[in-house]
């Protein structure tokens, strides 16, 4: 079989959206500025495709496409450098942004990430051949985390991650594990820092890095504390 399918996003303005994809390592093979500007970027085996709308408004977008791939890891780290050299610093809020790499509940590892233009890139590689949500747990913060990376890095809504997160922690009678604390607390962090609120981000991530670990656990949690680093020196 030779069919192959090619993305179309829009954006109000393109040059943008190219010089973006082009500091992560894309490389424009074609561009039309008139009678319609249109333009595509081309990476190995990606290729994304781009139409201008005058009306169109970024921040309001719903654009959207998955990219699988076996190089998850290495491409958030390339795409990462990529926007730190171009940025001066990791974007993680607003327009352009890219979000943390994490196993997901339905089967696969992935980020996200949205352009200049808002289009939502979701990139991930199989962990699992059941690409179904899994059932939320029923223990009260495993249940908090599962739903929490639902709504923070599938949903891109950091906000309502946030009031998950919230609630959980304000029980009474309730303890969360030390990773599940260290999990939710990183996350914490990492939702306020996208929601604009540096005090939390910080006041969480302090916490988060206060918590006490065996070796094991910290195996077990390897990516959230990788992502505590992360968050560490953006702030930095």
């Amino acid at each position: 079989m030779s069919e192959k399918t090619i993305p179309i996003l829009p954006c109000q303005t393109i040059q943008p959206v190219l010089d973006f994809y082009t500091a992560i390592g894309f490389e424009v093979t074609y561009q039309q500025k008139s009678p319609n500007p249109f333009a595509v970027v081309e990476r190995g085996g990606i290729e994304l495709q781009f139409f201008g709308m005058k009306k169109y408004e970024p921040a309001a977008s719903f654009s959207t496409c998955y990219v699988l791939t076996d190089e998850v890891d290495a491409l958030h780290e390339a795409f990462r450098a990529g926007l730190k050299a171009a940025y001066g610093k990791i974007p993680t809020r607003g327009l352009p942004r890219i979000g943390p790499l994490k196993d997901m509940s339905y089967g696969v590892r992935q980020f996200l990430m949205t352009d200049p233009g808002g289009n939502c890139i979701r990139i991930g590689k199989k962990i699992s051949e059941d690409q179904s949500h899994r059932p939320a747990p029923k223990e009260t913060f495993a249940r908090a985390l599962h739903n929490a990376a639902l709504f923070a890095d599938s949903r891109d809504d950091p906000r309502g991650a946030a009031q998950i997160i919230d609630r959980v922690l304000a029980l009474d009678g309730e303890r969360p594990t030390p990773v599940q604390l260290m999990r939710l607390l990183v996350m914490r962090s990492d939702v306020a820092g996208r929601l604009g609120d540096d005090a939390t981000a910080t006041r969480a991530l302090e916490e988060a890095e206060a918590v006490q670990l065996t070796d094991e656990e910290r195996e077990s949690a390897r990516d959230d504390l990788a992502r505590l680093r992360e968050l560490r020196e953006q702030g930095a």
